[in-house]
């Protein structure tokens, strides 16, 4: 894929924004961050409003531990194409790693109003209300994201968890007893069960 996406370097400037923006994301995948970089670069300055280069800009930028300058380059490239999930995604990853979780919760709700069942999506706003501390939200979205992902063990445990801090031990119960069926090697999962029976 590399090779062939190199032979359309030397094309217009479009044709080398695209195998640009390809090449960095295929580099990024294999963590070379420097080769990642030098590509996101190059498609962004071959075409400056292409959404998926400077997502890629960005995720380079984030990947450096910069997360204002890769807010940055998400916020470009959703004002060139409003409709880049990709980059309203990673912008809320951003507000998170700078602690501003209204701002991520914002931009995930957004996100959940375009991808209706998106686990990922779920599990960020769940995540975003328990940082909160409003329990009750970061179950009700949990229990949305349960409808989607009914199998998962570590949704399952948080929901044990949630209930548990609430002092609901019968749906505490069920769900770590549901998390220790479909993944019974947890270790924390085990121990709550087992101090359960012995209580």
């Amino acid at each position: 894929a590399v090779e062939t996406l190199k032979t359309f370097e030397k094309k217009d400037s479009r044709v080398k924004s695209a195998a640009a923006t390809n090449l960095s994301f295929l580099y990024y995948l294999e963590n070379e961050l420097a080769q990642a970089t030098d590509y996101a670069d190059l498609a962004v300055n071959s075409d400056r409003y292409n959404p998926a280069a400077l997502t890629n800009k960005g995720n380079t930028v984030f990947a450096n531990g910069d997360y204002e300058k890769a807010a940055e380059f998400y916020k470009e490239a959703l004002r060139n194409d409003s409709s880049c999930t990709e980059a309203l995604y990673n912008l809320g990853l951003s507000y998170k790693k700078l602690n501003r979780v209204d701002e991520a919760l914002d931009c995930f709700l957004k996100l959940h109003a375009i991808l209706r069942n998106n686990a990922q999506v779920l599990h960020q706003i769940a995540n975003i209300y328990e940082a909160m501390d409003d329990p009750n939200q970061a179950i009700d979205w949990l229990m949305q994201l349960i409808s989607v992902v009914p199998t998962d063990p570590r949704v399952l445990s948080k929901l044990g968890k949630l209930y548990d801090n609430e002092g609901d031990k019968s749906q505490a119960f069920h769900y770590y007893y549901e998390s220790y069926r479909h993944f019974p090697s947890n270790i924390e999962v085990i121990e709550w069960l087992g101090a359960y029976y012995i209580d």
